[in-house]
């Protein structure tokens, strides 16, 4: 662990930064499997411990440290704030309330007036929602939470990096229906809408995989409907050939779904020695949002650190240092294909998505 990890807290420390917080806190996460899961897990041990939170899910094309989401919560009476899965940035979005943060991602700051709890400095570094249920645990309210933290753990693709949680979850719940359910759960978040709001849903009312998978409650045809748009949107993305100039490969298409992270992986595989960028121009409107991937060992994070356009703001280089992404305006687009080398083929219209 490094002196600069050193210094974020660790789960035990949501039980104390609790106390300080006042009535009506407000949760948010992210709106992917690990995040929707992590989210599941602090609403229901929050309720427990006598600290009912309302729940904001972050979706298209949000940013809980962007200005637009300080605007929205600025006049908001709010007794503290956790933040799950969203990333750990120096600028909270409230500084008069206490906050909590709980992620595993790398780190773009330290805030000073926040716990910050992340896994970052770990090894295998764990998941937000594992992060979660370890808060959970600590506060003595963990109890039939388990299986969120598997669907998350899988949902982020380290449901084989050797966690105890994992293992017993698996033996509990069975390895199969925990990765149907994961799916199930993640599809939502792609979908032209981005609304996960039917899946944080299902997984409130659900008590394991099996009910999640089971059709007894009314999200599940929601979700089963969100998980055909996506495969859809996927098999037309997945034709398209990737431009390649030395070391970087772009496949650039159009739909307004989220499937720029799944078309990338899906060419991670077969040009494994590049880093690979999946390119969506059609997700929304006057920006282009990509994802990139590598199977090599080149740090994505300080790559795109070096080629950082001039207009980039943060939603552009975060995440992992094997996957990251981001999302730009179509003249910082520009600025960044060409930094890069390609030529006109990989520009668009400045404007227009």
């Amino acid at each position: 662990m490094t002196e600069e990890h050193a210094k974020f807290d660790k789960p035990e420390a949501f039980s104390k930064a609790l106390r300080h917080f006042g009535p009506n806190p407000l949760l948010v996460c992210h709106n992917d499997a690990d995040g929707l899961s992590a989210g599941a897990i602090l609403k229901t041990a929050m309720t427990r411990a006598g600290h009912p939170p309302t729940v904001r899910i972050i979706g298209k094309g949000e940013n809980a440290y962007s200005d637009a989401f300080r605007a929205e919560i600025a006049g908001q009476r709010i007794g503290g704030l956790v933040i799950a899965d969203l990333g750990v940035a120096e600028r909270l979005p409230r500084e008069d309330v206490p906050t909590i943060l709980i992620d595993h991602h790398v780190p773009t700051g330290h805030p000073r007036n926040a716990v910050a709890i992340s896994g970052i400095g770990d090894d295998p570094v764990p998941t937000s929602s594992l992060l979660a249920y370890r808060c959970a645990k600590a506060l003595g309210e963990a109890d039939g939470l388990l299986w969120l933290a598997a669907i998350g753990l899988i949902g982020d693709l380290a449901d084989e990096a050797g966690f105890p949680e994992m293992a017993a979850a698996r033996q509990h719940y069975g390895i199969t229906a925990l990765r149907k359910a994961t799916s199930l759960i993640n599809a939502p978040r792609r979908t032209a809408s981005g609304d996960a709001s039917a899946a944080f849903a299902l997984l409130e009312k659900a008590d394991g995989p099996k009910a999640v998978l089971s059709g007894a409650h009314d999200e599940t045809v929601a979700l089963l409907a969100a998980k055909s748009e996506v495969a859809a949107a996927f098999d037309e993305a997945r034709k398209v050939a990737p431009k390649v100039l030395g070391d970087v490969a772009i496949v650039r298409f159009s739909s307004p779904c989220q499937i720029h992270p799944l078309v990338a992986q899906a060419w991670r595989g077969r040009l494994k020695d590049r880093i690979v960028m999946a390119a969506n121009t059609g997700y929304r409107e006057g920006w282009v949002h990509f994802a990139a991937r590598t199977a090599t060992d080149r740090d994505i994070l300080a790559f795109l650190a070096e080629v950082r356009p001039t207009g980039a703001d943060e939603q552009y280089g975060n995440g992992h240092r094997a996957a990251s992404g981001g999302a730009l305006r179509a003249r910082d687009w520009n600025e960044f294909v060409e930094r890069l080398g390609f030529g006109a083929e990989l520009q668009v219209p400045v404007g227009a998505p």
